[in-house]
């Protein structure tokens, strides 16, 4: 009886004070995935194969799946631990870096567009920045002064693909193969989009480490 009476209130309690999600623990998850995703990245830009876009295509559906139960946790969420909209900002542009991954690289193959060079310095400035922010996103539960470098180092690897994208184009548009050009403008154009959102990922970081540190 008395375990029955205990397990009743523990039941009562749990709906007057539901327990908080670990959206530290969440976040940093999405984050490992991004860092997965944008490594496969690197590699289709070193290697170009099939196997590769196939796998990277693949990691963004199991990246989605994460990003779709970290939304309806915050939604369903009666308390969290950080401001509620930094969260949702953090999870929405960590989804941004991964689909302008899968974009890069569908459209690499309906154009017909092989990797150069500037492709892969822009790729690398990518992870640089991805594998900060999930260096960053891990201190938060427990050493959030610590998060902030890390995400300066996301925002410097932006502001190294941004440099990278404005030789690209100079460079490109040289020559007067004017389809080549415009092609390749293209990728060029998704690829600093997902190191802008890196660089939005990376604020909503240091905005969370000014509120809670």
């Amino acid at each position: 009886m008395p375990d029955a009476s205990k397990t009743l209130l523990a039941r009562i309690l749990d709906r007057v004070f539901p327990k908080v999600p670990d959206f530290f623990q969440m976040l940093t998850e999405q984050n490992l995935k991004v860092v997965h995703t944008v490594d496969l990245l690197v590699e289709y830009m070193e290697h170009d194969g099939p196997a590769v876009a196939d796998a990277l295509k693949l990691d963004v559906h199991e990246a989605d799946l994460i990003k779709a139960r970290n939304l309806h946790e915050l939604n369903d969420a009666f308390s969290t631990p950080i401001d509620r909209e930094d969260i949702y900002r953090a999870i929405t542009a960590l989804d941004d870096i991964v689909m302008y991954c899968k974009t890069t690289v569908h459209e690499m193959d309906v154009l017909g567009v092989a990797p150069d060079a500037f492709m892969r310095d822009i790729s690398q400035n990518i992870k640089d920045g991805v594998n900060a922010l999930a260096k960053g996103f891990a201190l938060l539960g427990n050493k959030p002064a610590e998060a902030a470098q890390y995400a300066d180092a996301a925002r410097k690897a932006e502001r190294h693909a941004e440099k990278q994208y404005r030789i690209a184009l100079s460079t490109l548009f040289e020559g007067n193969d004017y389809v080549n050009m415009f092609k390749r403008r293209e990728i060029y154009r998704h690829l600093t989009n997902a190191a802008h959102h890196m660089a939005q990922c990376a604020n909503t970081l240091h905005d969370i480490v000014v509120k809670i540190s």
